[in-house]
């Protein structure tokens, strides 16, 4: 699922003076005092990687992925060195595994997408995954179970355009057999923010 614009950079942490920054998490008088249930989770929690505080944080970082740390700060009162550190700390933990840019495939001209099932040679794993990871048409490759043994999403220009992206894809020897599926409509797009308001809440 997540701009280039790191929630550090308007507003970046590590500026003199800012706000919140000596009040860390918990000390009296600051505003980290506001986050003080939703900072601890009760031991034997079902789930230890989020709180609230931070599913309120990321959630705001989803919606807005321009605003600062100071401005979330501001938001979810609480003081900013809070904020900072529940971001390291989600990032350190691999909960936040970025701030880039979400870009459409379809309006950079790659309205077309498919997904390709692939049964590979015994052996040729990590081959198959270095050819796969030099076409720029694969946005994804997962190993499965059942049929097959990866699944790719590709896309392309258009549906003639398709086929020189498969022949690409399966011209490979370690590729001994695929299947193609055309996505027609996408009622439900890639999320996360349930998710995570649902790991928050646990």
């Amino acid at each position: 699922m997540p701009p280039a614009n790191s929630p550090s950079s308007p507003g970046s942490p590590g500026s003199p003076g800012s706000p919140g920054s000596p009040g860390s998490p918990g000390s009296p008088g600051s505003a980290g005092a506001a986050a003080g249930p939703a900072a601890a989770r009760p031991a034997g929690s079902v789930n230890d990687a989020i709180d609230a505080l931070d599913g309120k944080l990321i959630r705001l970082l989803a919606e807005e992925p321009r605003i600062g740390v100071l401005e979330c700060s501001r938001r979810l009162q609480v003081a900013r060195g809070t904020v900072q550190a529940r971001l390291d700390r989600l990032q350190a933990k691999g909960v936040i595994g970025g701030f880039g840019p979400e870009v459409d495939p379809a309006a950079l001209g790659y309205p077309v997408t498919a997904f390709a099932t692939l049964e590979i040679s015994q052996g040729q794993g990590a081959d198959v995954r270095a050819h796969l990871s030099a076409v720029p048409e694969v946005l994804e490759l997962h190993t499965i179970t059942g049929h097959g043994d990866m699944m790719v999403r590709i896309v392309a220009r258009s549906n003639a355009d398709l086929q020189r992206v498969i022949d690409r894809v399966v011209g490979f020897d370690g590729i001994v057999r695929s299947s193609t599926a055309i996505a027609l409509e996408n009622p439900v797009p890639y999320r996360i923010l349930p998710l995570v308001d649902q790991a928050a809440a646990e």
